[in-house]
């Protein structure tokens, strides 16, 4: 499980191929725009497409709010088909 320093971030589909991983332990962070400008600068623009139509998904909650507080655990999700 992730510390108090640190936040698990896993990620799905075209995220996880953006990442090349499906999960790692990141520095924390206070808000879901600080971890999209983390993971931006990490992954670069693969990951900046995926981010820009995708969303997180914190404590349960599908968000796309930058203002969002993180917790320990965020999953990276990116955009869905269908309705």
């Amino acid at each position: 499980m992730a510390e108090a320093s640190q936040v698990l971030v896993r990620y799905f589909a075209s995220a996880a191929e953006a990442a090349g991983r499906e999960e790692e332990l990141l520095p924390a962070v206070a808000t879901v725009g600080q971890l999209r400008t983390v993971l931006v600068e990490q992954y670069g623009e693969a990951m900046a497409r995926v981010l820009a139509s995708g969303s997180f998904l914190v404590d349960g909650v599908v968000s796309r709010d930058d203002a969002r507080t993180v917790g320990a655990r965020v999953d990276v999700l990116p955009p869905f088909a269908g309705g």
